[in-house]
């Protein structure tokens, strides 16, 4: 359903070989002024069809998360007051696209960005326990007063001013087959581990806050970084949270499917935070001489959007 209401407002979607997830994404955002598309370098029909949907497509070579979308903040030709950031499996539904336009076209709004929470579509059924729900994303954000951060997975906006809440939940579902989803985490447990590896090098970063005493973004930063990462046998535990605290058996089947796939992502990290660690880790080789301890890096792989 389209909501015909006005806004300021640009939609800005990056994609790789997204054509099953972008139509639903874009078929949702008709109501703002603009959508771009800034693909990555499908091989799809990723662009011919964010153009039959009415996006204007902008190629830029995949950087990775944080760079491709800062690369879309400061280059794309953007004349409204507020972006609106999506992943191409997201969509609005209606009663988030009236909330949307009314923040948006409010002449009194004193808040430069927005927190949503999303409501994530796995195997068919929402996840209401499986899942970190509500998840708050800061996904809704006045141009000029914010950028994300310098981290290689999971970034998030470092905003320049107060931050609200939406009430209303953005969709997430991925219509993708489930190896799809199998591929990402193994994709994500990666730069998950790199970033475990870096984590107390903040100088020269751009860091997202991390405090217990923000708010919700900033609070999860901090038990992530501060407790998860310092926590023995990260899978096991992560399992008996999301199967009994989390009550993720309540999603049925799908929710332990979630629940399963979600522990392997984290045993995946761990695994592969041990190899970095050692001598010569992953993506590293000894130089030709025995005898030297000189290690010469290799730079890891793209990731495609998520």
């Amino acid at each position: 359903m389209v909501v015909d209401l006005p806004s300021d407002l640009t939609v800005i979607v990056c994609t790789q070989d997204e054509e099953l997830n972008l139509a639903h994404c874009l078929a949702s955002v008709k109501f703002a002024d603009l959508s771009f598309v800034v693909d990555g370098g499908s091989s799809d029909g990723t662009a011919e069809i964010a153009t039959r949907c009415g996006a204007i497509v902008v190629g830029h070579p995949w950087s990775g998360y944080a760079e491709q979308k800062n690369w879309a903040l400061d280059n794309l030709p953007i004349s409204t007051r507020w972006v609106l950031l999506m992943d191409a499996d997201e969509r609005v539904p209606p009663e988030l696209a009236r909330e949307l336009t009314g923040i948006t076209t409010s002449s009194t709004e004193t808040k430069v960005g927005f927190y949503v929470a999303r409501r994530v579509i796995f195997l068919g059924r929402w996840l209401k326990h499986s899942y970190w729900y509500p998840d708050f994303n800061l996904r809704l954000l006045r141009l000029g007063f914010g950028r994300f951060e310098d981290r290689r997975v999971h970034e998030r906006i470092v905003l320049d001013g107060q931050a609200g809440y939406l009430r209303n939940d953005l969709f997430h579902e991925d219509h993708r087959p489930l190896a799809a989803y199998v591929d990402r985490l193994n994709r994500y447990s990666t730069l998950e581990a790199e970033e475990m590896l870096r984590v107390k090098e903040s100088r020269g970063r751009v860091r997202a806050p991390s405090s217990f005493r923000g708010d919700w973004a900033a609070r999860r930063r901090a038990l992530k970084e501060g407790v998860w990462y310092r926590t023995p046998f990260r899978p096991l535990v992560r399992f008996v949270w999301m199967l009994l605290i989390k009550r993720a058996f309540l999603d049925g089947r799908p929710g332990m499917i979630f629940t399963m796939l979600a522990s392997w992502n984290e045993w995946l990290a761990t695994a592969k935070l041990y190899e970095m660690r050692r001598p010569f880790g992953a993506g590293s080789r000894p130089s030709a001489d025995p005898t030297s301890t000189q290690v010469t890096s290799q730079p890891s792989p793209e990731s495609s959007e998520h």
